[in-house]
């Protein structure tokens, strides 16, 4: 375990002991589609969701670094569970709303859950107390556990390109429990409607607007870092399936002839794929400290590290995922059995590689920008 998985906790022994109860509970998290409350508890406990709340209110102030870590390290246990606690950043976009607002919700509990989805926005009715809400949205990872609800909505007076989001209580959104998903399917990422909720305009903010704190966590492009915590449950999940693959390469074959580990395809196969993790690993660490140095020093992130905070995350992404189909490969007929380490390592990565911040027009996206082309709202 790393350094710094070791500062971000507690205590390392809570962390391994939950880890284990995660691995163990698999196949309970996959029958229910989300991850249970017992264990939504266990990871405010070590401090998943305070992660990047302001001391002041309770929080731990980690850096983008130590965060990453612990849903690396997570994610290396179970990818759904660490999907979820991914969502540990949302105080860092929820930044956004009015500072009174923002310090009422996690100064009242600053191991707050909160879920939500953006798209697609939906049209809403401004009145002279707020925003009347009412609509439907898909994906919104982790609501089955969440304490607050987002939906994006917009109105005749939205003056950004970016949807506007409003915050609701958990207990006035209903959850349509459809997720049903062959990888990462334990996030319960359901729909949620709302069904006429009046939202006041200061419990509303826009998606990848400036924080409204002074906090350096909050001066981290809110939107990169969005991403950031997605794709590295690839990086975990592809570590799993190497770590599994080393582990059984010295078991007999059943037909007698040489264990795994003896066969010259698959020793090449495991240094390429671990070199392919390192290299993805590293760049995305690398980038990830810069930008925290140029904010700690007082300066903006620069374009260029700005721009590779999402490439990083792209690339993070494509790795985990095809590192992680390369062990499932090398795992031979054993690795299809249902519920094989190495065959739900592959379908958790490829559903981080499928997200839109992730996925393939984030490619298109970088280069447009490399290239001084017109680029995407939000992006980088």
């Amino acid at each position: 375990m790393s350094d710094q998985v070791i500062e971000a906790v507690e205590g390392k022994g809570e962390l391994e002991s939950l880890k284990q109860e995660v691995r163990s509970r698999r196949e309970e998290f996959e029958t229910l589609r989300h991850i249970p409350g017992d264990i939504v508890r266990k990871l405010k406990k070590i401090g998943v969701y305070r992660a990047f709340v302001p001391r002041s209110l309770g929080g731990d102030e980690l850096s983008p670094a130590q965060f990453l870590h612990l849903i690396e390290e997570l994610s290396r246990a179970d990818a759904s569970t660490g999907w979820v606690a991914s969502f540990g950043v949302s105080s860092t976009y929820l930044a956004a709303l009015p500072k009174d607002t923002f310090e009422h919700i996690y100064g009242q509990n600053p191991d707050l859950t909160f879920a939500g989805s953006i798209f697609p926005p939906q049209k809403v009715e401004k009145t002279d107390k707020g925003f009347l809400v009412s609509g439907r949205w898909p994906y919104a990872s982790g609501c089955m556990g969440a304490d607050l609800i987002g939906g994006g909505i917009i109105d005749d007076s939205n003056e950004s390109p970016l949807p506007r989001m409003a915050v609701m209580p958990a207990d006035r959104v209903e959850i349509e429990e459809v997720w049903d998903t062959v990888g990462l399917c334990a996030t319960g990422s359901h729909d949620i409607v709302a069904k006429n909720v009046l939202v006041s305009a200061d419990w509303t903010f826009i998606r990848g607007a400036k924080a409204e704190r002074s906090e350096p966590i909050f001066k981290y492009p809110a939107m990169a870092l969005a991403a950031q915590v997605l794709a590295v449950v690839g990086l975990g999940a592809a570590r799993e399936a190497l770590d599994f693959l080393r582990e059984s390469a010295g078991r007999k074959s059943i037909t007698g002839g040489p264990s795994a580990g003896a066969k010259p395809y698959v020793q090449q196969e495991l240094a390429k794929a671990e070199a392919a993790l390192a290299g993805a690993r590293a760049f995305f660490y690398e980038v990830t400290d810069k930008a925290w140095e140029q904010i700690l020093a007082g300066d903006p992130v620069s374009p260029d590290v700005h721009l590779n905070l999402r490439l990083a995350s792209t690339e993070a992404a494509r790795a985990g995922a095809d590192v992680s189909r390369r062990a499932f490969e090398l795992g031979g007929t054993p690795a299809i059995v249902r519920g094989h380490t190495l065959n739900r390592c592959m379908m958790d990565a490829a559903a981080v590689g499928q997200h839109a911040f992730m996925g393939m027009g984030t490619w298109t996206a970088a280069g447009a920008v490399m290239l001084d082309q017109p680029g995407f709202p939000g992006y980088p």
